[in-house]
């Protein structure tokens, strides 16, 4: 039985994960500031741009998630008991959109895993190209990071909308 403990449970564990993308795009960033302004080599310098542009790419989605969050969780709930009819006109279309995006990062982040690993592996025996290779592995680990971190959230989603559509069908 889906319940507004579910509800709870669904964006307090979506906040939680905001932050870990928080500090997963602040730490990123910092370590593309010390690659590209202290260790200057070319493998470094192209190592930072990925963990640059994700990590701000992180911090940016983190941030947005994070805030949202406890308005999101309060709004349902409270639909939950007084007004199930907008779980339906509006949880249940938010969460489908959620549910499809997720399914377009996968195969962007695949693609861009392998890409990532492709170049790291075609430029690492080129000394000359270590600016290529750094960038390729560095795409390669973020592209990782971030699938790895949007399986789960896109689980905890298909669960969360699941339940929902099940509560909401129960009242029919």
């Amino acid at each position: 039985m889906f319940t507004k403990a579910d509800i709870e449970k669904y964006f307090d564990a979506e906040k939680s994960e905001s932050l870990l993308f928080i500090i997963i795009g602040i730490t990123a960033i910092l370590l593309a500031l010390i690659f590209f302004f202290y260790l200057k080599t070319n493998w470094h310098k192209g190592f930072a741009i990925p963990f640059l542009v994700v990590g701000l790419m992180h911090l940016t989605i983190g941030f947005t998630v994070y805030k949202r969050c406890d308005a999101d969780r309060k709004r349902n709930v409270y639909a939950y008991d007084m007004n199930p009819g907008d779980l339906k006109i509006n949880e249940i279309p938010r969460m489908q959109k959620v549910n499809a995006n997720f399914v377009i990062y996968r195969f962007t982040e695949i693609a861009l895993l392998l890409a990532g690993a492709g170049i790291f592996f075609y430029f690492r025996n080129y000394t000359e190209k270590s600016f290529w290779a750094g960038l390729g592995m560095a795409l390669a680990i973020e592209a990782a990071i971030s699938l790895g971190a949007d399986f789960i959230a896109e689980k905890r989603a298909y669960q969360y909308t699941t339940g929902l559509q099940t509560y909401l069908d129960q009242l029919k």
